[in-house]
């Protein structure tokens, strides 16, 4: 059950949602540093699988992109930049990935972001029936249909989760 005593829905991140019409729940929890999906699944008390990360990377021009992808997976950058045909993708650091997104690390949302990045989603999270995914600030969750990513935002379907 998600607390209601913190009014955190005004992010860039949720006025991006709202401007485009999708409907969405929110889902406050207390952030740990460093906690993860792991620790927002086990205080909401939903399977970390649902819990999609928003993680920034950089290709191999330097260039900024997001890939979403479940809480209890991780990314095969190898397999991505196959996928998407460049010689390699990489984490961006801290620093880098705030700039580009606007978003502080552990509050970062692929809606509302600064610039304009591309966005890939691992395929098998469209198979979901909801998803929750953070909502533009540490500690806050948003509940969507996982086909917004795709319909919405132009998320591009990848097989690159390990």
């Amino acid at each position: 059950m998600a607390r209601r005593d913190k009014h955190v829905s005004a992010t860039p991140a949720t006025e991006w949602l709202r401007a485009h019409g999708v409907p969405f729940s929110e889902h406050v929890y207390d952030y740990v540093d460093r906690g993860g999906t792991a620790e927002s699944a086990r205080q909401l008390g939903v399977d970390e699988h649902t819990v999609v990360k928003t993680l920034v990377m950089r290709d191999d021009k330097a260039q900024p992109l997001i890939v979403l992808m479940h809480g209890d997976r991780e990314v095969s950058t190898k397999a991505l930049a196959r996928e998407v045909g460049l010689r390699s993708v990489e984490p961006c650091s801290p620093d880098d990935a705030q700039r580009a997104s606007g978003y502080l690390v552990g509050g970062t949302s692929p809606f509302g972001t600064r610039k304009t990045l591309r966005v890939f989603v691992e395929a098998s999270v469209l198979g979901l029936p909801r998803i929750l995914i953070n909502g533009g600030r540490r500690g806050y969750l948003v509940g969507i249909a996982p086909r917004v990513l795709v319909d919405a935002l132009g998320a591009v379907p990848v097989h690159c989760a390990l």
